[in-house]
């Protein structure tokens, strides 16, 4: 049933997200100024590889390792993928706002604040981004990011380090995850494999372990 998450890059980019695509051969990468990574359906090849690094030359590929000899120095993260089939159903106690055009330049500092490199200057134009606001600042996020015709990744799950504990990513995650559902697609999310306690987190809002996706870094 959810084999695309197999290769959720390839996908998003062969559906909804399209109009972000760069193809190289059979892979598949995002606009970089949007984000950079891609993906193959079978496996990425070294002249795939490097086509897209004379663009981006700092870039992630999900899946299969890249079949690519003269690339040498790939790094590699493990993430544990999670898929939600029914509704989160809790008490939301506060005020979530969905961030406008005017929200962007705070948005994109408070995600670079605590996870650098992790957004581009397009990213927001993935999807729909919420936060929670506490004395006239952001303070908490979740989003979304990869997108097919069906299913959506929940991502950016990041609250401001002096607001930890008051339960900010459960509401937002539910959140978001709920206004997936009103699309009618299925939520799913990315977690990096040593970081047991957002996972404890996803499993108690009733996120099922679907197995392990490598992402594999390559720097020019």
């Amino acid at each position: 049933m959810y084999e695309k998450l197999d290769n959720p890059v390839y996908h998003s980019l062969n559906e909804y997200h399209q109009k972000f695509c760069l193809s190289f051969g059979d892979t598949k990468f995002y606009t970089p100024e949007v984000a950079a990574f891609g993906g193959s359906l079978q496996q990425a090849t070294e002249s795939e590889l490097a086509g897209y690094q004379k663009i981006c030359d700092d870039f992630l590929v999900f899946g299969t390792k890249p079949d690519a000899k003269n690339f040498t120095d790939f790094s590699r993260l493990v993430c544990d993928q999670y898929v939600l089939e029914n509704n989160i159903e809790i008490d939301f106690t506060e005020e979530i706002v969905l961030l406008q055009e005017e929200n962007q330049d705070e948005l994109l500092s408070f995600v670079r604040k605590f996870y650098p490199h992790y957004f581009k200057n397009r990213t927001p134009e993935l999807g729909r981004y919420f936060g929670i606001f506490k004395d006239d600042k952001l303070v908490a996020v979740t989003g979304e990011r990869m997108q097919m015709n069906d299913m959506t990744e929940v991502s950016a799950v990041i609250t401001d380090t002096d607001y930890l504990g008051k339960g900010y990513a459960k509401q937002l995650v539910a959140f978001v995850a709920g206004k997936i559902f009103e699309d009618g697609k299925t939520p799913f999310l990315h977690v990096a494999e040593s970081n047991e306690g957002a996972k404890k987190l996803y499993e108690k809002l009733g996120f099922h372990h679907r197995g392990k996706i490598n992402l594999w870094g390559i720097k020019g």
